[in-house]
């Protein structure tokens, strides 16, 4: 999965992280993507793993059926790709003296134990910096380095609940619903790439602060704005949301589910029309529409549901309005978009997700899958 060079010479691209050097000692998903995203752009990342079995990610959820009998997770094939690995027990006095080694020669560390815990090591990132003055020293927890709250235990479902995210999921009368992926690590995972980006941009070695729950806060947009200038709340919509009608997932005749946005005024006008509504002043503005959020609602379901999805998906793609079949994984795999775009990348034979974006002059490059725990030392 090298990415040729853009100049057609067929030279490999070495990343535009390439002069990069991460020290990894994070563990299962948000600061082990984190630094996967640096990976896939070049940079040399060492995964530093603890004697006894290495990181947990190593073994969570199904085994990797393209190796049977490894016992390495399809999870770790992914999130530790483009890494090489070095076992240390930091709390051996030699081990600890290679891992300060490694801080000592490198760009960025990044770590998600609990607040403190790097400090009781023997690695403090006060003494880390001083000792090299360009480390960035990335930081992921589950509320933070400070707050009456950082002490505790960190997980995804925490953040999911305490920063209102779940509130705003499932359907009005029923419970709050938590995501059935791991969405807050990989969201976080992304605002931590990008924070050490920003702090290496800098040019000055510093701790960058990032947490599970203050990332999903940003997901809330508005919401937090809303209420804190007019108290409102936002309840559950099921498939809806706050800001858009109509706006769900909607069956068809033949048995499908499409779902339906008008994120704008125009895309609604031209919605409307297409199911029947159009010219009615009730639904004329987004205040209108919000107040009728039901009856809209109701009405495009009813006109879905009389057509096949390939009669639903021709007919808004002819007004201009916004309409996309709800996939399942396989159909994922099917669509002929994902395939001519390489989102979905067989590496060593191990199919995953991509490169998350395409860089024109440097691109990112797909080397090898997340590997068995080694032995020795690889880094050198």
């Amino acid at each position: 999965m090298d990415a040729p060079d853009p100049a057609g010479d067929g030279a490999v691209s070495p990343g535009p992280l390439a002069d990069v050097r991460v020290v990894d000692c994070s563990t299962v998903i948000a600061g082990p993507n984190c630094t996967r995203y640096l990976a896939d752009f070049g940079a040399d990342v060492v995964k530093v793993e603890r004697p006894d079995g290495g990181d947990s990610l190593r073994r969570l959820g199904w085994e990797d059926s393209s190796a049977p009998g490894q016992g390495i997770s399809m999870w770790w094939r992914l999130v530790s790709r483009n890494k090489r690995s070095v076992v240390l027990d930091f709390k051996d006095p030699d081990d600890l003296a290679r891992m300060q080694e490694l801080c000592s020669d490198a760009d960025v560390l990044v770590e998600n134990f609990r607040p403190g815990t790097l400090e009781r090591l023997g690695l403090d990132p006060v003494s880390l910096i001083e000792r090299n003055p360009r480390l960035v020293v990335t930081r992921v927890t589950g509320f933070g380095q400070s707050g009456p709250y950082r002490d505790r235990p960190g997980f995804a479902t925490q953040a999911e609940a305490l920063s209102g995210f779940a509130s705003l999921n499932g359907q009005a009368a029923g419970p709050p619903l938590l995501p059935p992926i791991a969405l807050t690590d990989e969201v976080t995972a992304l605002a931590a790439a990008f924070a050490t980006m920003v702090a290496l941009h800098s040019g000055v070695g510093q701790v960058v602060d990032v947490n599970l729950v203050e990332t999903m806060l940003q997901l809330m947009g508005p919401l937090l704005t809303r209420y804190g200038l007019d108290g409102e709340v936002q309840e559950r919509l099921g498939g809806g949301i706050f800001c858009t009608v109509p706006r769900n997932t909607y069956r068809t005749a033949d048995g499908e589910w499409i779902a339906v946005s008008s994120s704008s005024d125009s895309v609604a006008a031209r919605v409307l029309d297409l199911v029947g509504l159009d010219g009615d002043q009730r639904f004329a503005s987004f205040t209108d529409r919000l107040e009728h959020r039901e009856e809209i609602d109701q009405h495009v379901a009813a006109w879905i549901a009389e057509r096949t999805a390939e009669d639903v998906l021709a007919a808004f793609e002819g007004a201009g309005a916004a309409a996309a079949h709800v996939h399942d994984i396989a159909d994922i795999f099917a669509d002929p978009h994902f395939t001519e775009r390489q989102s979905i990348a067989v590496l060593d034979g191990v199919p995953m997700p991509g490169l998350i974006a395409g860089l024109s002059a440097t691109p990112g490059r797909l080397r090898w899958v997340g590997e068995p725990l080694p032995d020795a030392d690889p880094a050198g």
